[in-house]
């Protein structure tokens, strides 16, 4: 099947969050639109009806430990290959997941690329989580023992967890230059910033009295979402919210 018919099904969706800790539930199940209600039945999608692919759902812990002994902000990760709205567990327990910063996705597919728990964002290079919202020819990315699977989104994100994040803009650049077809929204935190691109497909920022939230698409009707244009670096603290073109777009 062609790259074209993948493009035209494969689908994500995704949320960060960046500000006073909150539970993932209010974040993920709680909204009226929020990602379990895109998982089945997303407003603003463009390739693909649902999300029933897996999920995953990550946040620091600030109780964590850094290897010197003091306190360190802990990436944890739990991840699916069943459709959200099935998983009780998770439900029943993300009352109780508090995090000042959270990204969680759900997935849909690309055809031929294995469901599985491991292929479903958020990824980790145990410093930063990152979602992949779109699709990527595997061809134009270079094999990794790092990544978490051999989906195209867990190739994308090795690739830029190895070149660093630092250059995340310049390699969603190179990547697109490799695969003109490719749609490589990211979306990416380390406990103390956002960092997203848009490329392809749609992202929104809600700025509230207690942080900042970046999602493929609005979890309410508050008129205070704004929508994010197409290429741009989106770069966010709890407070401020930066967007830079991105370069040779």
């Amino acid at each position: 099947m062609s790259r074209l018919r993948e493009a035209q099904t494969a689908m994500c969706r995704h949320l960060g969050w960046l500000g006073a800790p909150v539970s993932v539930a209010s974040l993920v199940l709680d909204p009226p639109s929020g990602l379990l209600v895109q998982s089945y039945a997303p407003r603003r999608q463009k390739h693909g009806l649902m999300n029933a692919d897996g999920w995953g759902a990550g946040f620091f812990d600030l109780r964590g430990q850094d290897p010197g002994g003091g306190s360190a902000s802990v990436p944890r990760r739990w991840r699916s290959a069943t459709p959200l709205w099935g998983d009780a567990s998770f439900a029943s327990v993300a009352p109780a997941l508090v995090s000042h910063c959270v990204v969680a996705a759900v997935r849909s597919a690309s055809v031929g690329m294995p469901i599985e728990p491991s292929a479903s964002a958020p990824f980790t290079d145990g410093r930063w989580l990152l979602s992949h919202n779109g699709i990527v020819d595997r061809a134009v990315l270079p094999a990794s023992s790092r990544a978490e699977s051999t989906n195209d989104s867990a190739l994308l994100a090795a690739l830029i967890f190895d070149r660093g994040m630092d250059r995340l803009a310049e390699t969603v650049v190179e990547v697109a230059a490799g695969d003109p077809n490719a749609r490589l929204n990211i979306l990416a935190a380390d406990g103390s910033r956002l960092i997203a691109t848009t490329w392809g497909d749609t992202l929104s920022v809600l700025r509230r009295d207690d942080g900042v939230v970046l999602a493929s698409e609005p979890y309410d009707d508050d008129p205070a979402w704004q929508e994010i244009p197409d290429r741009h670096l989106v770069q966010a603290t709890a407070t401020r919210v930066q967007l830079t073109p991105l370069k040779g777009s």
